[in-house]
């Protein structure tokens, strides 16, 4: 049996990195993101990264750690509204972004990782995100033509994997990292446990290790969290 799992986040990424490469990192926010495999992925010190990710983290975490090291030229995703720096990257011309509905974004993952080059949708039909696109109709609809998405590295992260590579995602953080574990040329996994063969429940996994090249027992995780809103107790009625 191959190898895969792997001494720390730098042997995992070890002969795989380069100048230019297209990146996909799971999660949403700072959820179910790989945090382990990112902050090697900064000390290699690649750029010129285009990163397809729901979002680029926050100001100082997760994948906002590459962009304060000036590494990503280009990201592709759907949501950016949380990091400071992002805003100010692209309003400068710094940062190019390529925009997608969020549901969009995942199904060009999902295609890439299927083999299936291209499909039409409805979602942007009318708006800034066709332009430039074939449209076509069906049924009296117009759709948008969007091209999958795959990538030559993807980074996710999961609740629990095995040595065969076998990932169980826990809650929330099953987003987009079962998609992008499909759609990578390479796909590295870390873990916040790393169990036995046979340990899981098969009928319980979400990424068959067939997809899995390289695993690693990530952590230790600080459980951030993005925003914290409070609101006044309402004032209690007098009785």
């Amino acid at each position: 049996m191959l190898r895969k799992i792997r001494d720390g986040a730098a042997e995992a990424l070890s002969g795989l990195l380069f100048d230019g490469m297209t990146v996909m990192s799971g999660g949403f926010g700072l959820c179910g993101t790989p945090e382990t495999l990112i902050a090697a992925i900064k000390a290699a010190g690649v750029r010129e990264l285009t990163v397809i990710s729901n979002n680029c983290g926050i100001d100082g975490a997760s994948l906002g750690l590459l962009l304060e090291g000036g590494q990503i030229r280009k990201m592709i995703s759907s949501y950016v509204g949380e990091n400071k720096l992002f805003e100010q990257l692209y309003l400068s011309g710094t940062l190019e972004l390529e925009f997608n509905p969020q549901g969009t974004l995942a199904e060009r993952i999902r295609a890439g990782g299927a083999g299936i080059p291209a499909f039409f949708t409805r979602t942007g039909v009318g708006t800034l995100v066709a332009e430039g696109k074939e449209l076509r109709d069906f049924d009296g609809q117009t759709y948008v033509m969007e091209r999958a998405l795959t990538a030559d590295l993807a980074i996710v992260k999961a609740w629990k994997g095995d040595a065969e590579g076998n990932l169980i995602y826990r809650k929330t953080a099953r987003n987009f990292n079962p998609m992008m574990a499909t759609a990578g040329k390479v796909t590295v996994a870390e873990v916040e446990e790393l169990v036995e063969v046979g340990a899981l429940d098969k009928d319980g996994i979400h990424t068959p290790g067939i997809f899995v090249d390289r695993i690693i027992q990530g952590g230790p995780y600080e459980k951030r969290i993005e925003r914290v809103t409070t609101r006044p107790r309402p004032e209690r009625e007098a009785a």
